[in-house]
């Protein structure tokens, strides 16, 4: 397995970010929503530049493996995974975790006290493994679809002060 190398997003990337966002949902959804619900959901990449400009708004990283994008995530107002999406060819990989863990460091390095995500319910299982921890179910009407996922939050605490010599 090669290493995970991560950038920022550039708008150049929109059109690889987009094929990213409906393959990983055709794909790596299947088990948790129906084709509808995954159609209506993949189409809100369908206008690919508002789906970059969204991009461009947030702080959106990117996950490269041997030159290749694997996945990108955003943060959102400081404090909020917006967006998190792995090539179904680089899953289970580290792409996801390695993302979630960046933009926790930059979240805390910019003061952030918590992180939240509205998490997918394939993505859950990732997020729990994280330290998120679930707060709420929600349905959110995508289109003509209704789905469902889960507000998550990790509480993002001061370091421990190291030991002081006497």
């Amino acid at each position: 397995m090669s290493a995970v190398s991560l950038r920022p997003y550039l708008p150049a990337d929109a059109k690889r970010c987009a094929e990213i966002f409906r393959s990983s949902i055709e794909e790596l959804t299947a088990e948790d929503y129906d084709a509808d619900q995954r159609e209506a959901w993949a189409s809100r990449a369908d206008d690919e530049a508002a789906f970059g400009a969204r991009l461009a708004e947030a702080l959106t990283l990117l996950a490269v493996i041997d030159g290749a994008i694997a996945g990108f995530a955003s943060l959102k107002d400081g404090e909020e995974i917006d967006m998190l999406f792995v090539d179904p060819e680089f899953a289970r990989q580290g792409v996801g975790r390695t993302l979630v863990d960046a933009l926790t460091k930059l979240a805390k390095a910019r003061g952030a006290k918590r992180l939240t995500v509205e998490a997918s319910d394939a993505a859950k299982p990732l997020f729990e493994g994280l330290g998120f921890a679930s707060q709420k179910r929600n349905l959110v009407r995508t289109g003509d679809q209704w789905l469902a996922n889960t507000t998550m939050m990790k509480t993002l605490g001061a370091e421990p002060a190291p030991p002081t010599r006497h």
